[in-house]
């Protein structure tokens, strides 16, 4: 009767190793990588029929398709970037296990001198105008008043300020609607600014 308990128990003990080693198989065959909005999810060979399901946080299936993978591995791609930056969920099952990985997605981050120069104008009265300059990395930008007709420079000057600045230039021999701002920055970046 203890020979026979000994066995039973070995065997139970048996099952729970392989069982764990199953789930240990679908880990070590899968993987899933995001960066940015585009989701890869890998299948290792040998993996054999599996279903791959895109779940949303609040469990909606967004996309769910079955493979089988023999004698090469799979790579699913999927491209978020119709949806809002979240965490969602590649859920990977076979007949004997299941896996869920989550992975958030993200927005590109644009680096900083590619973005646009931000300038802003605006008519204070007729022969006054404001400048607003914001989001400089680095200090100074050539700015020049020109005339909208004859691109005659009216004023020219160069501001070196930390960051931005906001300044009213008072226009002599000429309106406020004749005028324009071309701005280059210490980076290169351009803008003309039309009132």
């Amino acid at each position: 009767m203890k020979t026979l308990f000994t066995f039973a128990l070995a065997g139970l003990l048996s099952t729970g190793a392989f069982a764990s080693s199953n789930a240990d198989d679908l880990a070590a065959n899968s993987a899933v990588k995001a960066k940015f909005k585009k989701v890869n999810v890998l299948l290792k060979e040998g993996l054999g029929k599996a279903k791959v399901m895109l779940i949303d946080k609040e469990g909606k299936i967004l996309h769910q398709k079955k493979v089988t993978v023999s004698d090469q591995q799979i790579i699913l791609p999927y491209d978020l970037n119709e949806l809002p930056c979240d965490t969602y969920h590649v859920k990977i099952s076979t007949d004997k296990e299941e896996i869920t990985y989550d992975v958030a997605t993200f927005e590109r981050r644009i680096p900083a001198d590619q973005l646009p120069l931000m300038a802003y104008g605006k008519t204070i009265d007729s022969e006054t105008v404001n400048l607003l300059i914001i989001g400089l990395e680095e200090p100074g930008v050539e700015v020049n008043v020109r005339h909208n007709v004859t691109d005659q420079i009216i004023h020219s000057e160069y501001v070196s300020q930390e960051e931005g600045f906001r300044k009213n230039y008072r226009l002599r021999g000429v309106t406020s609607d004749q005028v324009y701002f071309d701005l280059k920055d210490s980076k290169g970046r351009t803008k003309k600014v039309y009132l």
